[in-house]
């Protein structure tokens, strides 16, 4: 199942050799596709979340890269391969915290290794063909991660999701929302609470959005309210993306999905995370060894350009938190749901699929 096929736009697709983005920072008011024409162009992108979501950012660096090194195929085969490490490690500056980001750059990079190319111009060629696996491995791992997870949702039952891990954080149908949209095809009636997601409210702006035009039943609530509306009984599951899960089974995701998975433990909510294995960052042991982007303040201090605090306060703006393993109910993969001991589940998927890390 596509996007397209549950009413959202494509985040981005290759088409006659240039890469188109949605400008999801324009949503839910305005589709806005824009063509990118320069590797600044994607980094800006990337940084100021016209793409965003871990899969999304992946497939769109690995496109990006492709944009970066057409200019330059008429170098000799060695001197575009250093510009192509220079560009890679470039568009990787652009955000820290998403491990797709560095994953999928790294795949570009192997294919790049010499060998089998006559000369840049068929490098090129081969560059763009591992975009468009990676790009199609990303939809179809959407899909099985709908698979695996739909069980999980039953009917007249009440799902709680943060942040936007939906089709627009992908290319195909999600992470977290993927069995969403499966269920809902299967005719499951259930409902959604969409928290907010401050201070960019990609809930409100954008899965709250995806599920509406899809026709599922969403309500939409203040990251606040989440307390409120578990302690009355009106959750029965929760289901969230990630950025990053370590080697441990810790999970790196909004800010704010800490908050939630603490409120689920109390109330009794099992607290699932959907990660495709891209995600899944196996050379980094704990969340406390991974870097969290800090954002700009005015993101706290201002909405849509209207300062909401007083001129000159500090803000602190971490864009994500780190959910220990031990709250976390279960990764639901493409390749199944891990459970407790998470680590031991993480690293019997690292030996039985190697090749996806």
């Amino acid at each position: 199942m596509t996007a397209a096929a549950i009413g959202v736009p494509a985040t981005l697709e290759w088409r006659d050799g240039e890469l188109h983005l949605l400008d999801q920072t324009r949503l839910p008011f305005q589709i806005h596709i824009e063509r990118q024409d320069s590797a600044e162009q994607v980094w800006q992108s990337i940084q100021q979340l016209k793409v965003r979501g871990a899969p999304a950012i992946g497939v769109a660096a690995a496109y990006g890269l492709c944009v970066a090194m057409k200019p330059h195929r008429a170098m000799t085969l060695e001197a575009f391969r250093e510009e192509l490490q220079r560009q890679a490690r470039y568009l990787e500056s652009a955000r820290p915290t998403a491990v797709n980001l560095a994953w999928a750059l790294r795949r570009m990079l192997v294919t790049a290794l010499p060998g089998g190319a006559a000369d840049s111009d068929a490098l090129y060629a081969r560059l763009v063909t591992e975009a468009q696996r990676i790009h199609a491995e990303d939809t179809a791992i959407c899909d099985g991660i709908a698979t695996q997870g739909v069980d999980l949702i039953r009917s007249g039952e009440g799902v709680l999701t943060h942040c936007n891990a939906g089709a627009l954080a992908t290319t195909g149908l999600g992470t977290a929302t993927a069995p969403l949209y499966l269920a809902h095809r299967r005719g499951t009636a259930f409902r959604v609470y969409a928290d907010e997601t401050r201070p960019l409210l990609q809930g409100a702006r954008l899965t709250a959005w995806e599920l509406q035009r899809a026709g599922i039943d969403v309500t939409l609530i203040t990251d606040n309210m989440a307390a409120s509306v578990m302690a009355r009984g009106l959750v029965d599951l929760v289901i969230v993306g990630a950025d990053r899960v370590t080697a441990n089974g810790d999970v790196v995701n909004k800010i704010g999905t800490l908050s939630v998975a603490i409120l689920a433990r109390h109330f009794g909510v099992p607290f699932y995370v959907a990660c495709p294995s891209s995600t899944i960052d196996s050379a980094t042991a704990t969340g406390a060894q991974v870097q969290i982007e800090e954002r700009a303040p005015d993101e706290v201090t201002s909405f849509g350009g209207i300062p909401t605090a007083p001129n000159g306060l500090r803000a602190h703006n971490p864009a994500f938190d780190v959910t220990p393993h031990a709250l976390v109910t279960g990764l639901i993969t493409e390749h199944g749901i891990i459970r407790a001991p998470l680590d031991a589940g993480l690293r019997k998927l690292w030996t039985e699929h190697a090749r996806h890390f």
